[in-house]
């Protein structure tokens, strides 16, 4: 197929990208390249992607409504995976009008393009954050999502909303991935595996949040990846028991369906620093300190609906994928 990838200077992006090509796909990559963590780190994800003869690059901001008007006219794609967008919990207590620009205007630019320019499907990136204050484990997608408790879970939130509404109105097939704690070669400085390498290799204390007392569903790159391009080979369809006397919030009566993508294995924090521990060949000094506003105290995915839909569940031990990190990072920052 020929595919729009936005985000493609990303971690996700980088990494779907080298298995859409890898099968023979055409892949336009579009990202802005913005500033929220080291471009040169996306400049590097970048070059790995600017060799292979099926991929090109177009430096464009997807708030840019003319702008991204103009691409989906020119270029004719046949599907869209959106992994653009301003990441980031804490963040977005700082800088809260960057999420509505990217997540919301962006996001609405897309819709518009796959609607005046008919794709086949459109996949986009949604989170686990959007169970906000749910506490009951494992999250489900048939689980209700109105307690967000940062804006970008609300954002995300929001993004569903605007996705099924398209489904709806113009028949556009549309699937929604929640992913949980990506990690993993070429990651994001602003996630716990970078932040937690960075310091305990520089012999300094790393912060330790809600005093270690935390469960999350680290999910690694690959499966992740894995999850993404066999959701995009199987466009969402309507649910044909679906009764609005008792909605499904996953599906519906529109080409419309949400998935979690997890590693179905949650691990608690201290259990994941363990692992850190044991790759880097360190013990990490600790900083324990209160849970940070925003964040919440566990994760948890279902994923029987993503298995029963394209036969996948992600798999990969903790153990292993930490160790694939430091190795990598080890590499590239010569430490």
């Amino acid at each position: 197929m020929k595919i729009l990838l936005t985000g493609a200077a990303g971690f996700i992006g980088m990494h779907t990208a080298l298995v859409l090509l890898a099968r023979g796909d055409e892949v336009v990559g579009v990202d802005n390249l913005n500033d929220y963590y080291e471009v040169a780190l996306k400049d590097a994800r970048l070059a790995r992607l600017l060799s292979h003869p099926k991929f090109r690059f177009i430096k464009l901001d997807l708030a840019d409504r003319a702008a991204t008007a103009e691409l989906f006219a020119a270029e004719k794609f046949e599907g869209v995976i959106h992994l653009a967008a301003q990441a980031g919990v804490r963040y977005s207590i700082i800088n809260p009008q960057a999420y509505l620009d990217a997540n919301l205007q962006g996001f609405l630019n897309i819709l518009e393009g796959c609607r005046r320019n008919p794709v086949q499907h459109l996949v986009y990136a949604s989170s686990s954050s959007v169970y906000g204050g749910n506490a009951h484990m494992p999250f489900s997608e048939g689980h209700n999502v109105d307690h967000p408790v940062s804006l970008y879970a609300a954002t995300k939130k929001a993004n569903e909303l605007m996705a099924h509404t398209y489904s709806h109105l113009y028949g556009i097939p549309t699937t929604g991935l929640r992913f949980f704690t990506v990690y993993g070669p070429w990651g994001r400085p602003d996630m716990a595996p970078f932040l937690f390498a960075r310091a305990i290799l520089a012999g300094k204390p790393i912060d330790v949040f809600n005093h270690g007392k935390m469960l999350r569903d680290f999910t690694y790159i690959d499966d992740i990846v894995e999850g993404v391009v066999r959701v995009l080979d199987k466009p969402a369809t309507p649910n044909p028991e679906y009764t609005a006397l008792q909605p499904d919030p996953a599906t519906g009566t529109a080409p419309y369906r949400i998935f979690n993508i997890g590693n179905n294995q949650p691990t608690p924090l201290m259990e994941f620093i363990a692992a850190m521990e044991e790759s880097l060949g360190i013990t990490a000094q600790k900083n324990f300190l209160p849970m940070q506003p925003g964040d919440v105290p566990a994760t948890a995915a279902d994923t029987d609906r993503l298995d029963a839909w394209v036969g996948f569940k992600p798999n990969t031990p903790i153990r292993q994928g930490v160790s694939q990190f430091v190795s990598w990072y080890r590499d590239y920052y010569a430490v």
